[in-house]
Order: structure tokens, then sequence, then C-alpha cells
């Protein structure tokens, strides 16, 4: 299932994290500009990843935290490769930390991204209530699923390339990624 903005379509990394890229949609263009102050949402890239989990993140506990604790680690791991590639190249990018919804290489902005809304907008995922909390559901894993995104200002080849030399330097550091 991917929205008519889709630059990249879905698809699933070595280690399973599926990632896809889509031109900023109107509806998003003021929340990226907050995000990112003096940046133009022109020619930007959402890139909405989402990694299955062992369990449904909607509930509590310690098994839930350390799954969302490997998980955050890993998207952290995974971003910060793709941001460092793309930045020696000179491309303007920037990721969202998964707990705070704030950015982590542009911190000119306390604005927090709507990881859920965004899963809705670009790519059409349904969400259900839980508590006072709107939980994202994924078509095929439902809420054992953790999202979070990241953002380029560049081509979709260059973000593939980026996306693909971060998968083999993952792939170097840990085999069984």
């Amino acid at each position: 299932r991917t929205s008519s903005m889709a630059v990249i379509d879905v698809t699933t990394t070595v280690w399973g994290m599926e990632y896809s890229a889509h031109a900023c949609p109107k509806r998003h263009k003021m929340e990226a500009e907050a995000m990112f102050p003096g940046v133009s949402s022109d020619g930007l890239l959402v890139v909405p990843t989402c990694q299955r989990t062992k369990m449904d993140l909607v509930q509590t506990g310690e098994p839930v935290d350390i799954e969302k604790d490997f998980c955050l680690e890993r998207f952290l791991d995974f971003a910060e490769r793709v941001t460092n590639i793309l930045r020696a190249d000179g491309v303007w990018c920037d990721y969202i930390d998964p707990c705070s919804g704030l950015s982590m290489v542009n911190r000119d902005s306390q604005h927090i991204y709507g990881e859920v809304d965004a899963l809705v907008t670009l790519l059409n995922y349904q969400t259900t209530n839980s508590g006072c909390c709107k939980v994202v559901l994924h078509p095929t894993w439902g809420s054992a699923v953790y999202p979070a995104s990241m953002f380029a200002k560049c081509s979709a080849d260059t973000l593939k390339a980026a996306i693909a030399k971060a998968e083999v330097e993952i792939r170097a550091k840990d085999p069984e990624a």
C-alpha cells in the first residue's frame, strides 16, 4: 500500500525494516517547515520506516520496554549512517528521535513530529485508539510496529544509494543484522 506521492515504494532492508520515500505532501509542508526552520519543504522527501516488533507495543511492561529500546537503537544506527552518508555529499537531511518526536540533526525547533499521522497520510495506514493515544496499524503486523522517520532533500536515487551503503556498513559490523 503506497500513496501516490511515493518516489520509493515500500522496500525492506536486509534486516526487515520497511521504508518508503514520499514527496512532502501539501498537508505536511507547514509541519515540515515548523520542524526544520529555514528549510523549504520544496523537494523534501519524507522517509517513514517501520520495524516489525515481537509483540503489540500497546502493551506495557519490561518485555515491551526492551523491544522498544532494541528498535530505537536499530533505527538510530540506521538513520545516523544514512544521514552521515548524505551529509558527506552535501545533502540536507535529518531524522526524528522516536522517543521525543524531535529532530536529531537540526535542533533549531522544539516542534514534535507526528509519526502516526505521517503513516496515515503517506501510506494510508489505519489507526486505533488505546486510552488517550492514537496507535498506527500496519496492514500486515497490526500494532506490532515501531515507526520512525527520516527526511532528505535529494533525489530518490541518491537516497537509495545512501541506504544501500548504510546497509553494507551495518552488515559489515553485524553479519546477523
